[in-house]
């Protein structure tokens, strides 16, 4: 497994529920939160690819679904053995090649930034700022407690708002981004794919 397969998503998993206040906006970012919680709010399967670029400028690809609230699917292509598979209450990353899996409590992590049922940017305690760009407007969001400035992007693309990519920094100030691409909504996926295989015994599991 390449180190920075699942960078982004280990970075999220590590994270420890936040103790802070939501952050105070102006009245028009608070509105163009409002606009992409709406957004975020009426996906409610999506599906797709997405391209990853680690700190090193390693590029890895594969596809992913989400159903919401809180399953999500992303599935590297070959020879990157990453599969990472969240139930809803559980997320499991997998290492095909050696057939183990470790998995986490969803509860302790911010995935619910784009896995909630009710998506509220404005009030969520890891959301920590926004950003405008010519053609993109730009959530900023934090995966630890302790840190006051945000290491987690989610970039929407401008007019038409649509979810484009994150970008996560770690704490050497490296980032790695996944890009998505070919993206589909509202389309039946199969609950069988949220689900990881008996046969995988988990290596590690920690207590939900």
């Amino acid at each position: 497994m390449r180190r920075a397969a699942a960078f982004f998503f280990l970075g999220l998993l590590a994270a420890q529920p936040l103790l802070a206040a939501p952050a105070a906006y102006s009245e028009a970012d608070h509105a163009e939160l409002d606009r992409a919680s709406a957004y975020l709010n009426s996906i409610r399967t999506m599906k797709g690819g997405f391209v990853q670029i680690d700190p090193n400028g390693d590029v890895d690809q594969g596809t992913f679904e989400i159903s919401k609230p809180g399953r999500m699917r992303f599935e590297y292509n070959p020879p990157t053995p990453t599969l990472i598979v969240s139930d809803g209450r559980t997320v499991a990353v997998s290492n095909t090649k050696l057939k183990t899996v470790d998995r986490y409590p969803l509860s302790q992590t911010p995935l619910d930034i784009i896995l909630g049922d009710k998506i509220d940017l404005a009030e969520n305690r890891e959301i920590v700022g926004v950003a405008r760009q010519p053609d993109a407007f730009v959530v900023k969001a934090r995966s630890r407690g302790g840190r006051a400035q945000g290491n987690i992007t989610l970039t929407f693309s401008e007019p038409e708002l649509e979810l484009r990519q994150w970008t996560v920094i770690d704490n050497q100030g490296l980032s790695t981004t996944v890009a998505l691409r070919d993206m589909q909504t509202g389309i039946d996926i199969p609950g069988s794919l949220f689900v990881l295989p008996d046969k995988n015994p988990f290596a590690h599991k920690q207590s939900d």
